[in-house]
């Protein structure tokens, strides 16, 4: 998809040392983007069954923070995008609004790495992690679409199955109707 750039093993390494606290504000930054009351409870409340949605998007966000760190994109990631998008698809989020998430992975990133970035002379190595991140993108907007594809395509059944059913009805109450005369 992007540019052809491979990570730096010791931008790989810090990101490495780094990930608990990456992944725990990624994940806060798109438990943010839902209503406060949902938000908190996303963020509080871990259990996989009283809380799918917060226990997907976690495990899909360390899904996608380790693909990101093997540089296997859209191969590695498509289960755990899949987990994330498809909830943000039955919602009443715009696309741009589905997918902003991977972007805000850039800017966590720069903020846990400054002082290792400074260190380490690391700027110029996150251009491998950012053409990364683009393409995670990328490949998010393309399940997005997917998804709503899904979506529309249930409702349009939804909606040829019940003019059938009114049209039977119909039918039925038509020759209902002529037996009853004779």
């Amino acid at each position: 998809m992007g540019k052809d750039l491979r990570m730096d093993e010791k931008l790989k390494q810090v990101l490495v040392e780094k990930k608990t606290a990456i992944v725990d504000r990624w994940f806060d930054a798109i438990a943010e983007t839902y209503p406060d009351n949902t938000s908190s409870f996303l963020k509080h409340n871990k259990a996989r069954f009283t809380n799918p949605v917060g226990y997907n998007t976690r495990q899909g966000v360390e899904g996608l923070f380790d693909a990101l760190l093997q540089e296997m994109i859209p191969d590695s990631v498509s289960m755990f995008l899949d987990d994330i998008i498809r909830i943000r698809a039955v919602q009443d989020f715009t696309p741009s609004a589905a997918v902003a998430f991977v972007f805000v992975l850039k800017r966590i990133v720069r903020e846990e790495l400054k002082k290792e970035i400074r260190e380490h002379r690391l700027a110029e190595d996150l251009d491998a992690f950012d053409s990364t991140v683009d393409d995670l993108a990328l490949f998010a907007f393309d399940v997005y679409m997917r998804c709503r594809e899904k979506i529309y395509e249930i409702k349009a059944k939804e909606v040829q199955n019940a003019t059938f059913r009114l049209l039977q009805r119909a039918k039925r109450m038509e020759g209902g109707g002529d037996e009853q005369k004779k």
